[in-house]
């Protein structure tokens, strides 16, 4: 079973996404997720350029192997548009493996050992009262954990708020070039308790709250953060600081008791290690497409299970149902699983994308489609063109750029 052939697609049904088709000689078919948000194109030539020409011909189901090659065989290690399009290639494989094999990927892995994947959702607003009234929305739902986000009073834009009205968050990648916010420490640093406390008022402490804090503090005001937050039960406070700097999390850690995660711009094992290693951190986000792939994540899951660091992985909007899938998969078969996130996907995603997974009752139940669960309709795929968009920038009130 040899790779024939390996076709990039791009499409934007509500956002840019890039799939990876590798196809056998004996016809079965694979997906792979190679989506980086904002720089799609780096990573679209880096597959059509270097590494499709170079899979033609190579065993399909020498998964590792073909891992190995493309890791270090570009000599260049590492890097978001390298691990991406790595990723594409491997769970593609693994879908390709599933199929031949008439199991799901899961299976693969050695089985489930979970019933279902329990994944939050995303609830903001403008004010409090539109937050509040959010979360009564998921909890409806049946949504058992929530991550809570809102506009700081003052700033005329906020990181996770609701997109064009579709009760969707999604990182505004709206303009050809970047937009420039404003960012102010001090007005979060004061407002994000009283959220929390607002919450926990009206809906209690009977589910999971979360909040993303999206790389924007200094160790010590993130562990101030961490501190004024530890009265309303927090499942975790994410990203709390830059990531490039993993000694920082000492300084968090040794001021608060609520949980730290972090990990969704990591992409490699090597990001990480000093942080599991050192018990740094309770959850470790890195997704399935930024982090070289299932081969490559496996191997991050299974050193923070050696020490007590449970999995919560990054599954935003602008991951395509391909990586989400591939990512339950996982999620079905490690046991040191924490949660998943889940934005869901802009309309018309689902007329490209055929998924098998379904939400009930809190959780993601994968399905049992044979390989990942999601097929491409590539007619669909050809009536949406990709979009040039970029992320935003912050800026201090200064003027000085700051973490976005």
């Amino acid at each position: 079973m040899r790779i024939d052939s390996a076709e990039v697609i791009v499409t934007s049904p509500g956002r840019n996404y890039v799939t990876l088709k590798l196809t056998t000689d004996t016809g079965v078919t694979g997906l792979g997720d190679a989506t980086l948000n904002g720089r799609e194109l780096a990573v679209v030539s880096y597959l059509r350029d270097h590494v499709c020409p170079q899979l033609i011909g190579k065993d399909a189901s020498r998964i590792t192997d073909i891992w190995e090659y493309l890791y270090k065989g570009a000599y260049w290690r590492r890097g978001p548009v390298t691990m991406t399009a790595i990723a594409g290639v491997d769970c593609a494989l693994w879908d390709i493996l599933g199929k031949a094999t008439g199991r799901p990927v899961h299976e693969l892995l050695g089985g489930a050992v979970r019933d279902g994947v329990l994944v939050y959702g995303h609830a903001n607003g403008q004010t409090i009262d539109d937050v509040l009234a959010d979360v009564g929305r998921y909890l409806e739902a049946g949504y058992r954990a929530i991550r809570v986000q809102a506009s700081v009073p003052g700033l005329d834009s906020t990181y996770g708020i609701h997109h064009d009205g579709t009760g969707h968050t999604y990182e505004p990648a709206d303009a050809r070039y970047p937009t420039e916010n404003v960012w102010d420490s001090a007005a979060y640093l004061r407002f994000a308790p009283e959220l929390m406390a607002a919450v926990r008022a009206e809906h209690g402490y009977d589910f999971h709250l979360l909040h993303d804090v999206h790389h924007r503090l200094t160790p010590r005001e993130a562990a101030r953060l961490g501190k004024s937050l530890e009265p309303f039960d927090m499942f975790w406070i994410e990203d709390a600081t830059p990531a490039e700097d993993q000694t920082a999390f000492e300084l968090i850690r040794a001021h608060t008791v609520t949980p730290l995660a972090v990990g969704e711009v990591f992409n490699s094992i090597w990001d990480c290690r000093h942080l599991i290693s050192n018990r740094l951190v309770d959850y470790i986000r890195c997704s399935v497409s930024h982090t070289g792939g299932i081969t490559h994540l496996r191997k991050i899951f299974d050193l923070a299970a050696l020490y007590g660091v449970r999995t919560g992985s990054h599954g935003a909007g602008d991951l395509s149902p391909v990586s989400f899938a591939a990512a339950l998969q996982l999620d079905l078969a490690v046991p040191n699983f924490g949660i998943q996130e889940y934005m869901g996907h802009l309309s018309p995603a689902e007329e490209v994308f055929k998924t098998a997974y379904r939400f009930e009752d809190g959780y993601m139940k994968p399905g049992d489609r044979p390989g990942l669960g999601v097929e491409i309709d590539e007619e669909a795929a050809a009536r949406y063109a990709y979009e040039p968009k970029s992320l935003p920038v912050n800026r201090l009130r200064d003027g000085t750029i700051h973490d976005w």
